[in-house]
């Protein structure tokens, strides 16, 4: 069962903790690589995809350029490794892949968007005869004052090589700023929806791809969903029209494998009451109520120094489980440049060195 307001009960008290992994270099024999985009859906009860992995960066590598690599966005993978520069780790820097997921709460089915942990979720319908799947992809989201909207909403017409129609309270930011935007862009490489969006029955709002990829796994929209180009072009034909979306605010999520509780943590976004919130309610008590383990079956030591540190890694809490810093030293270590990476882009062009922080004008 996942705990859906655990943040709201654990956002005071929280313990300090010591560094949980040494980030300095590492000489092993890079292992194969784990795909982190595709895993077979596990049975209900068990609610953790995939597995962590260290990477050796690169010299010339980036916390951005490892993230697009490893399908993963680029707020992820810095909380993943604190104390890591995002722009120079240096030749031989372990860097943490957080490319294990608890799975968010409710049915598994259609899209579901956690704005919290800018992750989408997709479970599709299963061939005759073949397993089911969950598929997952960072994603950009609206910015603060124009916050993605939450609540339950389907795909109502998908447009390959779409113009956008510019919104009139975009057009007049835009103006204010002495950057004028015309009332139509039409398809091309300057469109900031890419060459693929998907649009809501929300009025206004699309799931799409970007003109500029660094803005995945960030909050520099003005409202609508944004994937990677690569991303977008595989779910794209994938998800037909009429699938349900729904979209949650989920910084903490909890979830089982092998009779371990994990607990995954992040953020929460600015604008979100739990972050500032405060409970006299323990954690044994809150995980009793929502999960119905006993209070000695859980650490509460391990979720509060989980909640502080959102790392967004699934940390596992129950008693006698395993330490996260152990967890990570057994870690497959894996190349900075997996040969089945989704993208072999220039990463000299303006769409991959555009600095991260600037809007982009989507609504």
């Amino acid at each position: 069962m996942k705990v859906l307001s655990l943040v709201l009960l654990l956002a005071t008290g929280l313990l300090s903790g010591c560094a949980l992994f040494d980030t300095g270099q590492f000489t092993e024999t890079a292992a194969s690589p784990s795909p982190s985009d595709r895993f077979t859906l596990p049975p209900e009860g068990t609610d953790v995809v995939g597995k962590i992995q260290v990477a050796s960066a690169r010299s010339e590598d980036t916390l951005a350029d490892i993230a697009r690599r490893y399908n993963l966005g680029y707020e992820e993978i810095v909380a993943a490794n604190p104390g890591v520069d995002p722009w120079l780790p240096g030749e031989g820097t372990a860097v943490v892949l957080p490319t294990e997921f608890v799975l968010p709460a409710g049915a598994r089915k259609g899209l579901v968007l956690n704005l919290a942990s800018m992750r989408l979720f997709y479970f599709p319908e299963p061939a005759p005869g073949q397993p089911a799947e969950v598929i997952t992809h960072p994603m950009g989201i609206g910015r603060e004052g124009w916050e993605t909207p939450q609540g339950e909403t389907r795909i109502i017409q998908k447009t390959a090589n779409p113009k956008w129609t510019v919104p009139q309270s975009v057009r007049r930011e835009h103006a204010a700023m002495g950057d004028p935007l015309p009332r139509v862009v039409p398809p091309g490489p300057d469109n900031p929806l890419g060459e693929y969006a998907m649009r809501l029955s929300m009025p206004s709002y699309l799931i799409h791809g970007t003109n500029k990829p660094w803005g995945v796994g960030m909050r520099v929209s003005h409202g609508c969903i944004r994937l990677y180009p690569e991303d977008i072009a595989r779910l794209f034909p994938e998800v037909p029209v009429g699938t349900p979306v729904r979209i949650i605010n989920e910084p903490y999520l909890t979830g089982w494998r092998g009779g371990v509780l994990y607990l995954e943590a992040h953020p929460p976004l600015a604008e979100d009451s739990r972050a500032a919130g405060a409970s006299p309610t323990s954690p044994e008590q809150m995980l009793v109520a929502r999960t119905a383990v006993q209070s000695t079956m859980v650490n509460p030591a391990k979720v509060q120094q989980t909640v502080r540190e959102a790392r967004g890694l699934p940390v596992p809490i129950t008693q006698g489980s395993a330490e996260l810093h152990e967890l990570l030293a057994q870690a497959p270590r894996v190349s900075s440049t997996p040969g089945w990476a989704p993208v072999d882009y220039d990463a000299d062009s303006p769409a991959n060195t555009a600095s991260p922080g600037a809007a982009d004008g989507i609504q």
